[in-house]
């Protein structure tokens, strides 16, 4: 294809991407199902060409911008407080679920090895940090729940994509579990060095740069470098990605500008949105490919009904055995875990929000040309995604019969409201300590009056207002707000607040300095 007729159709796949998704959004409908309903449509359309996955562009080009995406705006204080919950779920589940569905996958599957059938259960073991978040945030499910979700998406692809590989030396090669295990150790370790070296060195050189420009620019070749860093050392790239990105969105209120952080929730959430739901059109469109592989290589049309329910209900079963057990572990357990143990209907919460994504989509096209039945694999990874978002959408219905406690907004706004409160006064005070000359008495003290007043002009301050006083509102106002955001970020290391509040303030304290910045940029 010519580049003109390439970016043609680029820029057909952003419009239909952006048309549908805003389209079910209206009618509340399932954005993923649609963009694969869509996509499969137009596969079988003669003037739609023929797309080509290539496993190398998904791995290295679409997983670590949406891993990062989803990690720097992940609490570390909720991930590490809930850190034992989310290791059982992320690490012990995958496991777990690697073992069940691939002994399950390797009894159903004609001609299909046992390494490919481990490796096929690593594909569709992680489930979908994005399309969790989304679920879990519409649902108003419990902020542990939430958490232990997030938590638990974001990190079990790292688990998974480890033991594919493991799965794929296996098709290619004679390992050993001694092996097996070491690669294991060393992926983590050497991934979550990456990912703190890499988190480290970005958040120092962003400390030091004056431009929202060059700051941005800097996040958007993070994941990249942190995922081709860990790869390139053997350790796993994923989990570099995700380390990485829990450690800037942790620091970025203490080493960039507020006009960064701004931009880069902005063009992350963007970037987000384009490629989640980009991939799930993108993989529809080959939904004509890979019915044709399947129908070439399967065992026919009833033996294919039976695999892919027997797969799902090993999928099912193993997810719900897992957390269920885990929940009896914190309530008939040790002290230490009775402490911490979460109700039933929590439990039965976490286990149902066990939605596939664009990372099961993404790894089964790693599988090497070697693997047993390498396209009916890959047909029934299709179909665990759409079950499962599918499945998704009874989960409203679920919870709701659940009746679990809904977070206390009235307590979050509380807090919120408290906590600015705080900020406020700390910027007071330290308005208080600046020395003003007499010129500059007027603006101290609109300021103590209106510590946010932004839509003053010369006439708010009298008809002897002048030039100065609008540079010295700029000088301690900004002052002001580097005090508030350090009283929140205090706040936010002796855990007084929790993390909704932490955030409603910066993002307040962010979006008025941006604007102050606005008003006076010369100043900036």
């Amino acid at each position: 294809m010519d580049p003109v007729g390439t970016i043609t159709w680029i820029v057909l796949f952003v419009i239909t991407t952006v048309a549908v998704t805003g389209f079910v959004g209206r009618l509340g409908w399932s954005a993923p199902v649609a963009l694969v309903v869509v996509g499969g449509a137009a596969s079988f359309i003669p003037a739609v060409p023929q797309v080509q996955v290539q496993p190398e562009l998904i791995l290295y080009g679409i997983l670590p911008p949406l891993l990062f995406a989803a990690a720097i705006r992940t609490s570390v204080i909720d991930v590490r407080a809930r850190r034992d919950s989310i290791l059982l779920l992320s690490v012990g589940l995958v496991a777990f679920t690697v073992l069940v569905v691939g002994i399950a996958a390797f009894a159903l599957i004609p001609a299909i090895t046992l390494a490919a059938a481990f490796a096929f259960a690593a594909v569709v073991a992680p489930t979908d940090a994005i399309a969790v978040t989304a679920i879990a945030g519409r649902l108003g499910l419990p902020r542990r729940v939430v958490t232990i979700l997030e938590g638990e998406s974001l990190l079990n692809d790292a688990t998974a994509l480890v033991a594919l590989n493991a799965s794929i030396a296996a098709i290619v090669s004679v390992v050993t579990p001694a092996e097996i295990g070491l690669d294991f150790v060393i992926a983590v370790a050497v991934g979550t060095g990456v990912g703190f070296g890499v988190g480290w060195i970005v958040s120092w050189v962003r400390s030091r740069l004056h431009s929202a420009v060059l700051d941005t620019s800097l996040t958007l070749v993070t994941p990249f470098a942190a995922f081709l860093l860990g790869e390139l050392l053997h350790g796993s790239g994923v989990l570099s990605v995700v380390i990485a990105g829990l450690y800037l969105g942790y620091r970025a209120p203490a080493v960039s500008s507020a006009e960064a952080r701004v931009a880069e929730r902005l063009n992350w959430r963007t970037i987000q949105f384009l490629l989640e739901n980009a991939v799930f059109l993108f993989i529809g469109l080959n939904l004509e490919g890979i019915l044709e592989g399947a129908i070439r290589t399967g065992p026919g049309i009833w033996q294919t009904v039976v695999i892919c329910i027997g797969l799902l209900l090993a999928l099912v079963v193993s997810r719900f055995a897992w957390v269920m057990g885990t929940t009896l572990l914190y309530r008939k357990g040790p002290k230490r875990l009775r402490e911490r143990r979460w109700a039933w209907g929590s439990g039965v919460a976490v286990a149902a929000a066990g939605v596939r994504g664009v990372v099961t989509l993404a790894a089964v096209f790693l599988l090497p040309p070697e693997t047993p039945q390498r396209e009916y694999l890959q047909f029934l990874a299709f179909v665990v995604v759409v079950a499962s978002l599918l499945g998704g959408l009874a989960l409203p219905a679920i919870i709701r019969a659940l009746k679990l406690p809904k977070p206390s907004f009235t307590q979050e706004l509380t807090e919120r409201r408290l906590l600015m409160a705080e900020a406020r006064q700390a910027g007071i005070d330290l308005l208080d300590s600046q020395e003003v000359s007499g010129d500059e008495q007027r603006v101290a003290d609109l300021l103590r009056t209106d510590a946010g007043f932004l839509g003053e002009t010369l006439d708010t301050y009298g008809p002897d207002a002048s030039i100065p006083q609008l540079e010295a509102k700029f000088r301690l106002r900004t002052a002001m707000l580097d005090a508030e955001r350090a009283a929140v970020l205090q706040a936010r290391a002796e855990g007084r607040y929790q993390e909704p509040a932490i955030v409603a303030a910066l993002q307040a304290i962010d979006a008025e300095e941006t604007a102050l910045r606005a008003q006076f940029p010369r100043q900036g």
